[in-house]
């Protein structure tokens, strides 16, 4: 038998805090609507990815309840509820990071469990935590097996937190839209008759809810908001929650406001809101205006969602996207670097190097524009295509030139266009218009309904005649337009040179 590790110590979480949580257990997994959840598509996907990341044969979406856990999500397991005391998760859901047992039978936890002692015969244990934004415990995310082990990969255990998220985010859409829709159907009614049921309705949400009159005084706020900036009652109404808000954000905020109060155009701004404890988080606000049937507007409900977490969250993987092209981009380089140190020890394999070596570089300066490195708008098709003729281009005069609409593509069309047109100029220095010193190429873009057309035409020199061989570079072409994009090309030798046509499908 393997080497078992010893259970991690009990939680660190008060003897009360179990308790304590199912005194509410009602209004805390009644946002939810729990019995709509089971066997959905997405949350179903999610654990068959789990099951095969940890390479455990069980993997469940366990929402704890007051008496029982019920598998809203299951791979590996027909059941869809244990009672809750004998329950995992409702151990896991109380931590703060991931829960493991390496084998259920040496934890004085598990051990006289019915799921440890009959079917499935739990060993193997790890849960990632569900927790509501609010920090209020649903269940977990988990994977089991029968066989005991140490315990998970560093990276299975990342890959089951990342889990756990998106079953969160799935959830929190699913609270946010069921509460929204309930809202909605409460603003058909007259307001005057239904104001106090709408402060109920409001005080139950997760969001800060906040409303003003028409001249956007603001007179109400629910008790989400005092919860989160700790504001007393009857301190932000009025412009006092301008006050709230990081003061480098305070002047856009009141202008976005303005803006909407001026023109009757709904209100969404990013801001940094202060918390109770000081900490300014980022949230995002909303508000809409209610009209009556003259179109005036009578009032204006707003939102505020933290959305703190989630924007951190992008700006790190925006690092890492560009720590990532930075690295290609070495790679493009180091590559060619190879091909041209290989070369030198054997001469025959020079022209190809030298080749190929062009072919790499052609590739990483398409790279730049495929993936800009400040994180600003997108590079456009002509900009691509300049950077890749300004080799060609000497004493002020312009040999290759383009001409024609200027349109932004993705990654898909950038390579393979890239990679036709520099094959296209290398062969136009050998065989074509740029052989001769006033030879010139223009390269014109058109673009027709879901049609993107470039037209390829070379004017001056001598020109040789095609012989009808078809070398790597024809097939290299033929490979980016017709399969890669699906498009075709046409090619006419000319008495100035060649002319060639390739069409693309296009949508932006």
């Amino acid at each position: 038998m393997q080497d078992i590790k010893r259970p991690a110590a009990a939680s660190t979480e008060p003897a009360g805090a179990l308790r304590d949580a199912r005194d509410d257990e009602a209004d805390r997994l009644a946002p939810y609507a729990v019995d709509g959840l089971f066997d959905d598509p997405e949350l179903q996907g999610i654990t068959r990815f789990a099951a095969r990341l940890c390479e455990c044969p069980i993997a469940v979406v366990s929402l704890v309840e007051e008496e029982r856990q019920r598998f809203v999500a299951r791979t590996g397991l027909a059941a869809l509820e244990t009672p809750r005391s004998l329950s995992f998760s409702a151990h896991a859901m109380m931590g703060h990071g991931m829960m493991e047992v390496p084998d259920a039978r040496e934890d004085p936890r598990f051990r006289d469990n019915a799921l440890v002692t009959g079917a499935p015969h739990i060993r193997f244990y790890a849960g990632a935590p569900l927790r509501s934004s609010q920090g209020t415990p649903l269940g977990s995310l988990c994977v089991i097996s029968s066989e005991p082990r140490a315990g998970l990969t560093d990276l299975q255990r990342e890959g089951l937190e990342v889990l756990a998220r998106a079953v969160m985010r799935f959830l929190e859409d699913r609270r946010e839209k069921l509460a929204r829709h309930v809202w909605e159907m409460a603003a058909e009614a007259d307001l005057a008759a239904s104001e106090e049921r709408f402060r109920v309705l409001a005080d139950a949400m997760p969001q800060m809810v906040w409303s003003t009159r028409p001249d956007g005084y603001h007179d109400y706020y629910n008790a989400r908001w005092y919860e989160f900036t700790g504001a007393s009652r009857g301190e932000t109404v009025g412009n006092g929650w301008n006050g709230q808000f990081h003061p480098d954000d305070q002047d856009r905020a009141w202008t976005v406001w303005r803006h909407s109060l001026d023109t009757g155009e709904p209100y969404e701004i990013e801001y940094r809101l202060r918390r109770f404890d000081g900490e300014y988080r980022w949230t995002l606000g909303r508000a809409l205006p209610l009209r009556d049937e003259q179109g005036t507007i009578r009032r204006w409900f707003g939102t505020c969602t933290d959305i703190h977490d989630q924007r951190m969250l992008r700006e790190q993987q925006d690092l890492l996207s560009r720590e990532l092209g930075h690295r290609i981009k070495n790679i493009f380089t180091v590559v060619a670097s190879l091909l041209r140190l290989s070369s030198r020890n054997d001469p025959g394999l020079k022209h190809y190097a030298v080749r190929l070596s062009e072919q790499i570089a052609a590739l990483g300066r398409a790279y730049d524009y495929v993936r800009p490195q400040d994180g600003t708008s997108a590079f456009t098709l002509q900009g691509m295509l300049r950077e890749l003729f300004a080799a060609y281009n000497f004493d002020g005069l312009e040999r290759v030139r383009v001409t024609g609409e200027d349109v932004i593509l993705s990654e898909k069309y950038m390579t393979p266009l890239a990679l036709t047109f520099h094959e296209l100029a290398t062969n136009a220095v050998k065989y074509g218009a740029l052989a001769s010193p006033g030879g010139t190429v223009e390269l014109s873009i058109e673009r027709l309904g879901d049609q993107l057309h470039l037209g390829w035409v070379e004017h001056g020199g001598e020109v040789q005649k095609a012989t009808g061989h078809q070398g790597f570079g024809s097939e290299l072409i033929r490979a980016s337009i017709e399969r890669q994009l699906r498009g075709t090309l046409t090619r006419e030798w000319l008495p100035t040179g060649l002319k060639a046509t390739a069409t693309v499908p296009f949508v932006d």
